[in-house]
């Protein structure tokens, strides 16, 4: 076993799903605290450092300023506390059988990576594109650039025995929204960039959307992909749980995580990235992350693998493989050809605002709660996507599309607590979560 993707990749090999919390504190003895709960938890799981937004967009003096005048931060300024506080933050919890990586969302990663590395962390994750277009303004190319120099600094590692590991957030884009072809193809595009730059031990990822059938065949089109284009790279899938609006009921909030554990592991999925109960309302405790670790735990350990290699082409695999074909047929270097492809439509992601992106496309959900293509812009999609929409999405469908999910499981779970006489008056009054209108979950259905 060697590194993080060493102890996930052993983990899987047991059959035992690695959970793991999106935890960050800017006090170092809360972020030892929260650590030590999460390698505690009863579940199989890695510990993670989430850096805070200062330090996440580069201003560092502003995370210097607040640590001087004690104000609290919405993560671990790790760019900022000195060397040795974090190594004492990390002493005697993290290792071998207990790794931690640094997460934190940033187009200019240079100083996170540098003091991870110096405080003895070496697995983080983000990408050219996926910390880029849905955070801010950096241009792509720079990022591009700025992801390519620490790729390469990241694996000089292995000259001194080091394993690195980076995880793709391309999976993620804008959290929800994104046709699942999209985001497997980004995930997919986002590690090939990893590998050109060096990188052997890589994971990818994907955001649990709105039909759990729809994520199932998406999870296993990511997998057939990494094994065609990725086959001398150790790689691993991880899954998120749904990164929209949470549901604001607790029972809700447990069901959609429970949701993600079992998408997890009915696909082959090695590693779970949990929510909490808190998440519709504020940033959660080490004890409600902890909560969730075990859920996602039980959850796991009770359900089974379903299938391994799919029988054939679904349609999510044929859509990703085109938008990955026509990235890699732009230019050999893979920067180049993400540049390229966003430039000229064959990436865009839906309402993102970013100056780099298109915003040509558009995404749906349809009666059945899968999440389609409205409109495809300029994607290399023709023949294999039929649009059909029969007006635009309005604000309206957005908003609703928004809040689906939340609307979902805050209902089945309303509908679950009331008595049988209380339920048939619900059920009298027609359909809740949709605001009983055709249309707001389809365009033109």
């Amino acid at each position: 076993m060697n590194g993080f993707g060493g102890f996930v990749r052993q983990a899987a090999r047991r059959g035992t799903l690695v959970v793991q919390p999106r935890m960050g504190f800017s006090a170092p003895e809360r972020m030892r605290a929260g650590l030590l709960a999460t390698r505690r938890a009863p579940a199989a799981t890695v510990g993670t450092i989430t850096v805070d937004s200062y330090t996440r967009i580069g201003h560092l003096d502003r995370a210097h300023a607040a640590l001087r005048d004690g104000e609290p931060l919405n993560g671990y300024p790790i760019a900022t506390h000195p060397t040795e506080v974090t190594r004492e933050v990390l002493a005697g919890i993290t290792g071998p059988d207990f790794p931690v990586q640094v997460r934190h969302g940033s187009a200019v990663p240079r100083d996170i990576v540098l003091a991870s590395i110096a405080a003895g962390l070496h697995a983080t994750e983000g990408g050219p594109v996926s910390y880029c277009l849905p955070y801010g303004r950096t241009p792509l190319h720079q990022s591009v650039h700025n992801w390519a120099t620490v790729c390469e600094k990241l694996a000089e590692l292995r000259e001194i025995g080091i394993e690195p590991h980076l995880e793709t957030f391309g999976g993620c884009m804008l959290g929800q929204l994104c046709p699942p072809s999209q985001l497997v193809a980004l995930s997919v595009c986002e590690a090939l960039f990893f590998a050109q730059h060096g990188l052997r031990d890589i994971s990818v990822s994907y955001a649990q959307q709105t039909s759990h059938e729809q994520d199932r065949e998406a999870v296993l089109a990511l997998r057939r992909l990494c094994a065609e284009l990725l086959p001398h790279v150790n790689w691993h899938v991880v899954i998120y749980a749904y990164m929209g609006m949470y549901p604001t009921t607790d029972g809700g909030a447990r069901k959609l995580l429970g949701r993600a554990a079992a998408l997890a592991v009915e696909t082959g999925s090695e590693r779970l990235i949990v929510k909490t109960v808190a998440e519709s309302r504020r940033i959660p405790t080490i004890e409600e992350n902890v909560a969730a670790l075990a859920h996602a735990g039980e959850v796991a350990a009770g359900t089974r693998r379903l299938v391994r290699v799919p029988a054939a082409d679904s349609q999510i695999y044929a859509e990703a493989r085109a938008l990955i074909e026509a990235v890699l047929d732009g230019a050999s270097d893979l920067g180049e050809a993400l540049l390229l492809a966003f430039k000229q439509g064959h990436l865009d992601i839906p309402y993102c605002v970013h100056p780099d992106n298109q915003g040509r496309t558009r995404s749906f959900i349809d009666d059945t709660g899968r999440l389609r293509w409205a409109d495809t812009g300029s994607l290399p999609l023709g023949g294999l996507v039929t649009t059909g929409s029969a007006r635009p999405v309005t604000s309206s469908d957005l908003l609703a599309a928004l809040s689906y999910v939340q609307r979902t499981y805050d209902d089945e779970e309303h509908h679950e607590t009331l008595t049988p006489a209380a339920r048939g008056r619900d059920l009298a009054d027609g359909p809740a979560g949709l605001g009983g209108r055709a249309g707001v979950t389809g365009v033109g259905g």
